[in-house]
Parts: structure tokens; sequence; C-alpha cells
């Protein structure tokens, strides 16, 4: 897919929604939560418990009291022991779910993205698309995490220790809690303020990543036109522009810390004053005063906490709603519920009346009529932009006409299951797209055959030849994007790939346009073999190629102006004439 405008915006999400998306996600793995829950509780209700001890170590240090020192500190020590056990088992559990969540979106994102719409997927930006599942998911994971494991023990923390301070002092706590809403409306502030930079940097990602791709795949083109320096500019272009917005975050997040902590230690110094003055008054001792001093400091951890978490939340709300994204594009057609199986398949294929656009009054095909029989070969030649790969796509099924029906052996394609349309009907493309793997993987390309099998298929093509003088035969690897084998290589492969299966219908769109000669010749002896006994279809810009095939149907403007065979056309001296003198091909003696 080329770099393009990347998936509609989702509509803002807030922590209910939030929990609501991921909770099915969630619910499998409740023991483990429940568990980690428990752990959670024994780590947040030793805090009180230890603002009480350090109540009673604080004057008994003062009074050199080591027995009650002593006493105090193993206690705490007992204390500490326990809790640090609690963390660890909470970390553990409810580390499991945060990671399969990120899981699980990367598998039904994923699965999507394979039934999205055709006319939706070209729109998607493969580099933007691709950071979507790897970096937006990661985060969404971590904030799962995070949230079970820190923000939430955070949170009972804070209320367990207020609750403590109540009990010790109510004047006290009340002076605290005055600082509360201040500080929470601050955190909330800079929380918006986070996300919309969060959200801005990481679009800044994905169009940096777009442009990788596109700039890898071509290297060789920059070189050969010499456009380094071109290159290098927008590279630099898209950096600085991540180097801004990723700054602006950063420093968002930097102003944030130093106000925060400058009111929590303001509260404090006031809840010192506010001690003295309640000791004074004898309302509250020395004991009191130590544990609530201790509790006091108990908060400055899980506020902090809360804080960071809250902003990193933020930025994976960003994260999530641009995995939504990919979840409000449309996906194609399924099949009905009723759908019969195909059966045996003979290849006829029929359309009648067909008519289709990609844009609303911009009709690609318009009202076409075509009847391929069964082992015929029809090739389809006409200008680009005629209707030619469109008509492929809707044999395919990978768009519906808007008019009319495409048959094949008197089943309307709307009415099978795409499974065994596409197993009936083969796709050889102009460009050989082999995936990474062994060379009976590429073949094999997810389908359960025998080596058998996949080595006849092979000899078809005209391809077992050179892969059994590979070093490890078939076993032997296609590295990324086949850059260890020549294209004719991959499109020999690639036609092994398609009659595997044993097709009855082949659809061949450009298949040797960009092979040399040496390279044609071989192909094409792997073609002929394979359309043998086929309903065969041939898009072809190369009229010399098509010469042979059993008739030739001419598109334009997405209508059927000429068809008959290669003599009977240039007999008529008509539009497929005026293109093969285009080409020097003239009427054969």
């Amino acid at each position: 897919m080329l770099a393009s405008p990347t998936a509609r915006p989702a509509p803002p999400a807030g922590i209910g929604s939030t929990l609501r998306r991921l909770w099915p996600l969630l619910r499998p793995h409740r023991r483990r939560l429940a568990a980690g829950g428990v752990c959670i509780l024994v780590f947040v209700l030793c805090w009180p418990l230890l603002a009480w001890l350090a109540g009673r170590l604080i004057p008994a240090i003062g009074a050199g009291n080591v027995v009650v020192t002593l006493q105090t500190i193993l206690a705490a020590l007992a204390v500490f022991v326990v809790q640090k056990a609690a963390q660890f088992g909470q970390d553990t559990l409810l580390a499991a779910p945060a990671l399969h969540v990120s899981q699980a979106l990367r598998h039904e994102l994923f699965a999507r993205l394979q039934r999205l719409d055709f006319n939706a997927l070209e729109k998607l930006s493969a580099g933007d698309l691709t950071y979507r599942l790897t970096e937006d998911a990661d985060r969404v994971g971590e904030v799962i995490y995070k949230t079970i494991q820190d923000t939430t023990p955070s949170a009972l923390q804070l209320l367990a220790v207020l609750g403590y301070m109540v009990w010790l002092d109510g004047t006290l706590a009340l002076a605290t809690l005055l600082l509360a809403p201040v500080v929470a409306l601050l955190v909330s502030g800079f929380g918006a303020r986070v996300m919309g930079a969060a959200e801005r940097s990481q679009q800044q990602v994905s169009e940096l990543a777009s442009l990788l791709g596109e700039a890898i795949a071509g290297l060789p083109l920059v070189r050969a036109f010499a456009a380094e320096p071109w290159l290098q500019e927008r590279f630099d272009r898209e950096i600085a522009l991540h180097r801004r917005a990723r700054y602006r975050t950063l420093r968002l997040l930097a102003l944030q810390h130093p106000v925060v902590g400058l009111l929590e230690a303001a509260g404090i110094l006031a809840v010192l004053l506010i001690g003295a003055w309640r000791i004074q008054s004898g309302d509250l001792n020395s004991q009191g005063f130590s544990s609530y001093v201790a509790a006091l400091l108990m908060l400055i951890d899980p506020i902090a906490h809360l804080t960071t978490n809250f902003n990193e939340f933020q930025q994976g709300q960003a994260s999530l709603q641009r995995l939504r994204a990919i979840e409000l594009e449309p996906v194609e057609t399924p099949d009905r519920a009723d759908a019969p199986p195909l059966g045996p398949v003979k290849g006829a294929l029929v359309l009648e009346d067909v008519s289709f656009a990609y844009s609303p009054g911009q009709p690609v095909l318009h009202r076409v009529d075509l009847r391929v029989h069964p082992g015929e070969v029809v090739a389809l030649v006409g200008p680009s932009g005629a209707g030619k790969s469109t008509l492929f796509s809707l044999l395919l099924r990978f768009n519906a006409c808007q008019q009319g029906r495409v048959l094949l052996d008197g089943h309307d394609l709307a009415d099978l299951r795409s499974r065994d349309l596409r197993r009936a009907v083969a796709l050889v493309p102009q460009q050989s797209s082999i995936f990474s793997g062994s060379v009976a993987e590429a073949i094999a390309f997810g389908r359960e055959a025998s080596p058998e099998a996949i080595r006849e298929a092979a000899r078809i093509a005209n391809a077992d030849g050179f892969v059994q003088n590979l070093p490890q035969g078939y076993a032997s690897r296609i590295e990324e994007r086949g850059s260890n084998f020549s294209g004719g290589q991959l499109q020999r492969l690639a036609i092994a790939r398609a009659v595997l299966g044993n097709p009855a219908v082949l659809l061949l769109d450009e298949a040797t346009s960009a092979l040399d000669a040496e390279a044609e010749e071989a192909v094409q002896s792997g073609l002929e073999a394979a359309m043998a006994g086929r309903t065969v279809l041939v898009i072809a810009h190369r009229l010399a190629t098509v010469q042979n095939a059993d008739r030739i149907v001419v598109l334009e403007a997405g209508r059927i102006v000429e068809e008959g065979s290669h003599n009977q056309l240039m007999a008529q001296a008509g539009r497929y004439r005026d293109l093969c003198e285009r080409q020097f091909i003239h009427l054969e003696s």
C-alpha cells in the first residue's frame, strides 16, 4: 500500500469507554485478576500499619527506649516482608493479563485488517498501520498493566492512608484534603493537554514510518535519479516535525512535575505548622503526630504515581483511539449464512449487464456483457483505465458490482462463500508478491499440500528445475521481498502458487510485462502449462503476447467495444488494429 491519508479519527474515548472496550479482552483472566486483587489489598493495608509503627518508633528513639525501638523495628520488618511479597504477587499475577490484552488487540485488528473493504484498504498507509499494530498496541498494553498493577494500588493506598489520617486527627486531615482538588484540577488540565500533544506526536511517528517504508522500497530508484538530497531533505523535515511534536509532550510533562511537587511541599509545610498548633493546644500527642507525618509522607509516592500514570493513560487513550479507527473502517461483504458449497467447477464465466463505480457518478465498468466458456483463453486489452483490473477485482469478489451480476458455472458470485470462490479462481499478479520463508512455504501459501503436490505445481510452472539447483532445494529460504531471487524466478513461483490448488479459472495480470526476454520465455513456458485445461483471462498491454488467445476483448472507457480473434479484429480495422499498429503488430499473411 502506498502512503496516503490515514484512517479517519475515532470519537474521543473516556476512561469508561476504554474499560468497556478492553474488558472483554480481560474477562478470560478473571481468576488471575482476582488473585492479583488480593495481593493489592494486602499491599495497601500494610501502609497504615507501617504509619502506626512509625508513630511508635520515632518517640521511642527520642526517649532512648531500645527495647521498644527493637520491637517496633522487628514488627516493621515483618510487615515489609509481607508487603513486598504481596507486591511481587500483584506484579507477576497482573502482568500476564496486560500482555494478553496487547496480543488480543493485535490479533483482532490484524484479523479485521485482512477483511477490510479493498477501497478502504487502499487509502491506508502501510507505515501508519504498522505503527498502530506495533507501538500503539504495546502502549495500550502498558497502560492496562500500569492501571491494574500500579494505578489501582496507588489509589487504594491513597484512600487507606487518608482514612488512617482522618482517624488520627480530622482537623489535620481536612487541611490536607483541601489541597486535593487543586492537585486534581492541575493533573486533569495537564493530562488533557498531554493527550493532545501525544496524538500529534504519534501521528508524526506514523508519517515518518510511512516515509521510511517508501524510502527503503524505493532506494534503487532514488539512486538512479540521483535524488538522495531530495529524499534526505524530506526525511530531515519529517524527523524535525516529530522532534518538535515529541518535545511539546515532554515539555508539558516537565512543567507538570515541579508545579505539582511545589504544591505538595507547600501542603506538607502547612500540615507541620498546623500540627505544631494542635500539639500545643493538647489535641494531639507527639506519637499521634509522628504517625500522621509518616502517613503524610506515604501520600507523596502514590500521588506521584497517579500523576505520571494519568499522563501515560492519556497517551494510551490516544493510541487506543488510533486502534479503534481501524475498527471503524468498512469490511468486505460477509458471506451469506446459507451460502451453498461450490462443488466441482468447470470454469464458465458470465457477466450480465455489469456496472461498477468506485465513486458515485464515475462508472469504471458500464453495462458489460461477457460470456467465457470453460477452457477458453480470453485476453482483455485496452488503454489504462479501461476497466480491465476492475473486472478482475469483481471476479475475485474484492468488489461487488452495483448493477447486474457475475456468474461462475451459473452461480452468482454474491451467493458463494468467498473462500470457495478464491480456491476456484487463482490470480497471477503483474508484480509477484512472494512472502519470505522457504520455497515450499511460498508455493503452499498457507494451504495444506504434500511435497509431491508442491513439486508438481512447480514443474507445471517451469520452476522445478531452478528450485532443485538451489543449495537446499524446496527448503531454501526466500528473503524479504524475494531479494535473493530473480524476477523471472519469483514469477514462476507465483504461477506455481496459483496452480497448486488446481483452480478452474486463472487470472493473469500482465504476468510477463516486467521481465526481460530470457526470463519472459521461461515464464511464458510455465504459463502455457498452467493454462492447459483451464478457463483463462489475461490482461495485456503488450498485444504480441495475446495474439494466440481464443478471443480478444477490447475495453474502452468501461465498455466492450470489440471482440474476436486477432485476425478477425485486425480485419475489422477498428480500435484493436489501431492499438496493434502502434505496437508495430500487423495482420498475419
